[in-house]
């Protein structure tokens, strides 16, 4: 969306967002800014259209579809569940098209699965809730932030901090990274996973260990 737009990661975050904080996770989460008066829409829905409408995210994608996910127990663990319902609105002009769909035809459709394959990663991290009384401390709060939000800024961290020199990562997957935003952003979930300690999905340099 911010490169449709033509704007940084801060200048998008900082025009269209605001932060909220999840009691259960000490996540924080990029809300989008509904307009002010009396339609409170989303911001980028005008009288022609929605302006961005080939960069959507995934829930404008669905709809009337909504999806949630559950945490069930599987044959090895815990496992995640997707499960589908359905949005009925008076608003919503589709309802009166003669046409029928499926959700698996309605998401060939709207073009979401690649989105969904990244959603996947974030939800497992929004399914996570903190011990009681082991808040995440602030700095790992804004760890969080820069890397699910904050591209270009995570960028900066991974390519000009000392970030290389500390982990252990194939010089192949670095180059990959560097020129793919969508790979950054599954690179940004790994570094989640590893800072809350869900997974360990870097390596600290062996020289760095001793």
């Amino acid at each position: 969306m911010k490169n449709r737009l033509g704007l940084t990661s801060d200048e998008f975050l900082a025009r269209y967002t605001y932060i909220k904080f999840d009691e259960k996770t000490s996540h924080p989460y990029a809300m989008l800014k509904i307009t002010e008066g009396e339609d409170k829409k989303c911001p980028f829905v005008t009288s022609e259209g929605c302006t961005i409408y080939t960069d959507r995210p995934a829930n404008c994608r669905y709809y009337p579809i909504g999806q949630g996910t559950l945490k069930v127990m599987g044959k090895d663990g815990p496992e995640d569940e997707e499960f589908y319902f359905f949005i009925n609105e008076p608003h919503c002009l589709g309802f009166d098209e003669n046409k029928s769909w499926t959700v698996e035809s309605w998401r060939a459709d709207q073009e979401v699965d690649m989105y969904d394959k990244m959603n996947r990663e974030w939800k497992g991290l929004q399914l996570r809730k903190n011990l009681p009384g082991n808040e995440l401390e602030e700095k790992k709060v804004q760890q969080i932030y820069m890397a699910a939000y904050n591209m270009d800024v995570f960028k900066k961290y991974v390519f000009e901090s000392r970030f290389l020199d500390v982990f252990d990562i194939d010089e192949e997957y670095i180059e990959k990274i560097k020129a793919d935003e969508v790979e950054l952003m599954k690179f940004g979930f790994k570094y989640i996973k590893y800072i809350l300690m869900i997974e360990e999905t870097l390596k600290v340099k062996k020289d760095l260990k001793r």
